[in-house]
């Protein structure tokens, strides 16, 4: 006989990113029968036609039984999971649709986030699952599933070994998701700290800002070097835990797992990594001299022609520090690089040398 587990699900992703679409190739590799939407045509096009993803994902054959779909309702509807991959900036329009969605209205499609990063609410900044669980039916409320760690889309893409976390108050969907994504090249951890595994994700992306700016600061500059970045790296991830315990993380485990410093650490390390190239490019190209603060650079993120989340996680940061009076020098400096307010090397410096004189446990 079968195991329920081993049938094969209907599995619903949404946004083609090369995040989405990495996890729907692994999905249908694993036996599953994935729908992938997006919202550009010649996307959903060309990976129905011609099994790739060139626009998001290139150099990456995908499975024959991975379809995509341009209709919201027929992606999202008639599911036994979905998963949201949109962006942050648009995450709430793609929940506003699913609301309408008869299994989703009756809480019978379980639901999984990859989104990192805040949201904008009536009350401030939120992280993404309590935002979205504002939205759908109250059946999502503590059972929505949070997925994160250390997991580059074009390394997942090609099968390299990589572990997540499948967060959720909701233990047994942690474990579902588990068994539906796991494979022998993805290991999935459950965990009970949606908080924490959240903050992770959102925060990591400013300081991996910050790591790009001075691993691009260390060709022009004698004062840089690896130390200095394994200072930066160190120093981010005691903002991290300080404001996901801020928030309500009572797992500090959670800070030192593939969720904090695993994923922090691939994150400003990787040549993949979107967030250091964009600090990469605020030295070398002088990305943001065009923008007159991070407001006008988030308006028009857009001609940055990829999506660094730590730019608007960075301005999500810098207000939930001033209203939890929190001491955050990593974050605070990129925000006010961003903001046009102090210069990369200055800032950068003077928030290395001011270390010595915070209250962070290096």
């Amino acid at each position: 006989m079968v195991l329920e587990q081993h049938l094969p699900k209907d599995v619903g992703v949404i946004s083609a990113g090369a995040w989405g679409t990495a996890l729907a190739k692994a999905l249908s590799e694993n036996g599953n029968n994935v729908t992938l939407w997006d919202f550009i045509p010649d996307v959903v096009t060309e990976i129905n036609s011609r099994q790739v993803n060139t626009r998001y994902l290139p150099g990456v054959k995908l499975p024959k039984n991975l379809s995509s779909e341009a209709d919201f309702n027929t992606a999202a509807g008639g599911k036994d999971f979905l998963i949201i991959a949109s962006p942050s900036l648009y995450i709430l329009d793609m929940v506003k649709k699913l609301i309408h969605i008869k299994e989703i209205m009756n809480g019978e499609t379980t639901i999984g986030i990859l989104t990192k990063g805040f949201i904008e609410t009536k009350t401030g900044p939120s992280l993404i699952v309590p935002a979205l669980e504002a939205y759908l039916p109250g059946f999502y409320k503590d059972n929505l599933v949070y997925i994160s760690g250390p997991s580059h889309a074009e390394e997942v893409a090609r099968g390299k070994l990589t572990g997540l976390i499948a967060a959720s108050a909701n233990g047994k969907n942690a474990i579902r998701f588990r068994e539906l994504i796991g494979s022998s090249s993805l290991m999935v951890f459950p965990s009970l700290d949606v908080t924490g595994v959240q903050t992770a994700a959102a925060v990591k992306n400013v300081i991996a800002i910050a790591f790009g700016m001075l691993d691009a600061l260390m060709e022009f500059s004698d004062l840089f070097g690896d130390n200095s970045e394994s200072l930066l790296l160190a120093a981010g991830l005691n903002e991290i835990q300080t404001i996901g315990t801020a928030l309500g993380s009572k797992h500090p485990e959670t800070f030192t797992s593939i969720a904090g410093v695993g994923d922090l650490d691939v994150t400003c390390r990787s040549k993949y990594g979107r967030n250091r190239r964009f600090g990469r490019e605020i030295i070398t190209a002088r990305r943001i001299s065009r923008y007159k603060s991070i407001v006008d650079l988030i308006d028009r993120i857009d001609e940055i022609g990829y999506l660094p989340e730590g730019i608007i996680a960075a301005r999500f940061v810098h207000q939930l520090a001033g209203t939890m009076n929190l001491k955050l020098p990593v974050c605070g400096v990129v925000y006010q690089v961003l903001n046009r307010q102090k210069e990369p090397l200055d800032a950068l410096t003077a928030m290395i040398r001011n270390l010595t004189g915070s209250s962070f446990q290096l």
